[in-house]
């Protein structure tokens, strides 16, 4: 539990969840993966051109333009999170990790959305806690353990919006929505199963029907492996796995599509079915923009730019700072012209 009470602006939990959404959620909710215990990393350098907020007001002046930021933007953060069972029986102590991690932005007067996927292994700062809930401040530290200092509940996924809106620069996210495991089978068979094409062999030797360039029925009994597994022993390899859950994401995107179309229930069934693994604060009117601006315009999609290397325990992935500098002001700042 945290000693401190943060000032969230917190929306009713949505009644309905519509497809733009969903879609939203499963890109969170694949990438969780395996984790073992890790260790501090040592500190990484920030760009001297580092965004922030309080630097905003008035422009910011980078690469010879000036930039202030979109304030037609809301911002939110989607979690997967590798626990199973229901969110309401979750242990405090066995809260697990974001293992996938993605911040989306939408511009409210042009309807286009950004997703922007942060390595599970990004190495940041991410505020600490004792066992009794007293705060040790920030280290530098793998970001999805931020998730594992709290309760798995509200009051993390708060502590998971502090670190990602750190990361950048102090971008003001809106809202959050956090979805285990145990989803990924029930959204698959909600939206009755999703025909993938394999876009690599990272899996053949597992599961030979997953050979490079396959065409594949995802069900609920095989889209688990599809879209989550990874050889811990291989280093990167929550990196190599990336187009696995890229292809799948454009595929039920389809899918559910195809499935509101022909049915407005599909939406209340999918949240109704994953209401038990969920945790959010996102009001249903959140989902209604959702569905009409990806209807409108294709999501555009990001990564933290960086490189992943091998630490001396655990994989990391360290942050280029230029590189996201730049990813930084081309979504969410307009050049003043």
């Amino acid at each position: 539990m945290l000693t401190k009470k943060r000032s969230r602006y917190r929306k009713k939990k949505a009644a309905y969840i519509l497809t733009g959404c969903a879609v939203l959620i499963v890109a969170a909710v694949f990438g969780a993966g395996i984790w073992k215990k890790q260790t501090a990393s040592p500190h990484l350098k920030k760009s001297e051109n580092s965004v922030s907020m309080d630097q905003q007001e008035d422009g910011i002046t980078y690469k010879g333009k000036t930039y202030t930021y979109n304030d037609h933007l809301s911002n939110f953060l989607f979690m997967g999170i590798d626990t199973r069972g229901e969110v309401e029986n979750q242990e405090t102590d066995n809260t697990g990790q974001a293992d996938a991690i993605f911040l989306v932005s939408m511009d409210r007067v042009t309807e286009q959305i950004h997703v922007i996927s942060i390595p599970r292994d990004t190495i940041t700062e991410i505020e600490v806690f004792t066992v009794g809930g007293k705060s040790l401040g920030k280290m530098e530290n793998h970001i999805n353990l931020q998730f594992a200092q709290g309760d798995g509940k509200r009051e993390i996924c708060e502590l998971m919006e502090d670190a990602v809106s750190d990361l950048f620069g102090g971008i003001h996210i809106q809202s959050y929505c956090a979805v285990n495991m145990d989803a990924i089978p029930v959204m698959t068979e909600i939206a009755g199963n999703v025909e993938v094409t394999v876009p690599d062999n990272s899996l053949a030797e597992v599961n030979p029907e997953f050979t490079e360039g396959a065409e594949v029925v995802l069900t609920k009994d095989n889209v688990e492996q599809f879209v989550r597994y990874r050889d811990i022993d291989q280093t990167q390899s929550a990196l190599v796995r990336q187009n696995r859950q890229k292809s799948f994401l454009q595929a039920y995107m389809k899918k559910a599509q195809e499935e509101y179309q022909k049915d407005a229930s599909f939406v209340a069934r999918l949240y109704d079915s994953l209401r038990s693994y969920m945790v959010t604060n996102m009001g249903n009117d959140i989902f209604v923009k959702f569905l009409t601006a990806t209807e409108k315009n294709p999501p555009v999609t990001h990564t933290v730019p960086g490189e992943g290397v091998q630490g001396d325990y655990y994989d990391e992935f360290h942050v280029d700072q230029d590189g996201l500098q730049d990813l930084i002001y081309s979504v969410f700042y307009k050049e003043d012209k």
